[in-house]
């Protein structure tokens, strides 16, 4: 059923997803050793399976022709070519230039290394915080980033970047008319034929899997941290008393994940929330050069590298992807940030009657005067 612009029903996928969501819910239940143990595993494969990708890429899959037709003389023709972009879910087409549509199609890609701050919601479980997470983020970040770059440019030799709608084989079609928008799975078919695809839908499923439970994990600590802030129901800011985990954070989260897996497609998803989750980023970011000029001489035990100059250049870029969606992806983008907008009279709310908790007079133990 389509409501709206959104696919609502529950499919094939969309079951497998919920089993997934909830079998992970439980599993994270059982302390965080589990979980960070399943992560590391998928975490490996997935890695591997990245790695592989690339190695077979250069070893086998090396196509003169379509290393001629990316990397030739009209390698740099594009930069300056206009491109045609639909404004919107059946909108009217837009002529518009690479650095444009390099924009309009990062939601993907962006998502690919949103996680990069995820481990930082476990640090109050980290040993040595402060030497073990900026040192995860900057390995974990450089490696995906790294992996994605060399799977890329693998597709490219594998692969013409244009190709024909009616093409018959999988070079003719090239990256630009790959069935289903699936360029990778389009490059391991042009390698290895048919068994192409079915090594990268294991690369898929493992990848999922992985991403699934850092995700499951990562994000319950987000609901505890409200809850014990004050800003969320009080029961999510418990921890069991055996496996020391914050089980009703991790249902409630399970819950609401299992209603958005019945609400969209993956896509109409990812295009919902890359945009509002930039602009977070974006406010984070700024808060550095906030601080920085109202609390000078505070202690900070991380360093901003690059400051102000790294940060001011990814506020201008995020800031650009965020226009750019706003204007050519309207149907999702508008609607993911009224979502967010709605959060806030909520929060606005919550933390009032919050405050008056904490302002209430304790209860007088002991008994009253008539019992003494």
């Amino acid at each position: 059923m389509v409501l709206g612009n959104m696919d609502i029903g529950l499919s094939t996928a969309n079951l497998a997803g919920i089993v997934i969501i909830l079998l992970l819910a439980v599993v994270n239940v059982f302390g965080v050793k589990l979980g960070a143990l399943i992560q590391n595993i998928f975490t490996t494969a997935k890695t591997a399976a990245l790695l592989g990708l690339v190695v077979l890429g250069v070893l086998f899959g090396r196509n003169i022709a379509a290393m001629h037709a990316n990397f030739g003389s009209n390698f740099w023709a594009g930069w300056h070519d206009l491109h045609a972009v639909q404004v919107g879910v059946g909108g009217p087409i837009a002529m518009v230039g690479l650095l444009t549509v390099l924009a309009v199609v990062q939601t993907g890609s962006l998502f690919s290394a949103d996680a990069w701050n995820n481990v930082t919601y476990t640090a109050g479980e980290v040993k040595n915080p402060k030497r073990n997470l900026p040192l995860s983020l900057a390995l974990g970040t450089s490696l995906v980033l790294g992996l994605y770059i060399l799977a890329n440019f693998v597709y490219l030799m594998a692969l013409p970047l244009h190709g024909d709608p009616h093409g018959t084989t999988i070079a003719a079609r090239g990256i630009q008319y790959a069935s289903e928008d699936r360029v990778a799975t389009a490059a391991l078919q042009q390698i290895f034929s048919h068994a192409g695809a079915y090594l990268m839908a294991g690369a898929i499923l493992i990848s999922t899997f992985g991403c699934a439970n850092g995700l499951t994990l990562a994000g319950a600590r987000v609901y505890y941290a409200m809850s014990r802030d004050g800003l969320f129901f009080k029961a999510a800011g418990n921890l069991h008393p055996k496996w020391h985990t914050p089980v009703a954070a991790l249902i409630v989260q399970a819950l609401w994940t299992c209603v958005l897996c019945i609400s969209g497609s993956y896509s109409q998803l990812l295009d919902y929330i890359i945009c509002t989750e930039l602009i977070f980023y974006i406010l984070t970011i700024a808060c550095l050069f906030v601080l920085r000029r109202k609390r000078p001489n505070a202690e900070r035990p991380y360093r901003a590298i690059g400051y102000p100059v790294l940060p001011a250049i990814y506020i201008v870029m995020a800031a650009w992807i965020c226009i750019v969606l706003l204007r050519y992806k309207p149907q999702y983008t508008w609607p993911g940030l009224v979502i967010v907008l709605l959060g806030v009279p909520v929060f606005l709310i919550w933390s009032r009657n919050s405050a008056r908790r904490e302002s209430a007079p304790e209860p007088i133990s002991g008994g009253t005067a008539e019992n003494g």
